[in-house]
């Protein structure tokens, strides 16, 4: 196979998965910069596969100042790729939020909250998960915090 076959790099994620449930953050983040590098360098920068390895990296960052800087750019290659009002656009949006907030930016995430539910109700309905979800993330972190 070789060490930047689609499989190996599946396998090094999984194995970035499994030191981040170990508790070994350092390790974990370690790896999925490597294999994000190896995606952009393989794939290029717009595959799936790719936004997705720059996703898993963010995610690992959560608790780090780089975590939002890295959503503002999933969030610009999903709204390219898949358009504003997709899913995964949606999803990664209230993670950049969730990331604005951690990162002490609390009125910008508010306000990106309060977005992200107006855009699932209009999208999905008052009653889809993702909408239900929506409401109590923004209950959750609204809680106390002013947004204007």
């Amino acid at each position: 196979m070789g060490a930047e076959h689609a499989h190996t790099l599946t396998f090094r994620k999984n194995l970035a998965d499994a030191y981040w449930s170990a508790g070994r953050t350092d390790e974990a983040i370690e790896q999925f910069e490597r294999i994000l590098a190896d995606r952009e360098r393989v794939l290029g920068d717009d595959h799936p596969d790719t936004v997705k390895s720059r996703e898993n990296l963010a995610h690992a960052y959560t608790n780090n100042m780089k975590a939002a800087g890295l959503y503002e750019r999933i969030l610009a290659d999903r709204e390219r790729l898949l358009g504003a009002e997709h899913p995964d656009t949606l999803r990664c949006r209230d993670n950049l939020a969730s990331a604005y907030f951690w990162s002490g930016r609390r009125r910008d995430a508010v306000r990106m909250f309060k977005q992200i539910l107006a855009d699932r109700e209009r999208l999905l309905g008052d009653e889809h998960p993702d909408t239900l979800e929506s409401r109590r993330t923004l209950y959750h972190y609204g809680w106390g915090v002013r947004d204007t």
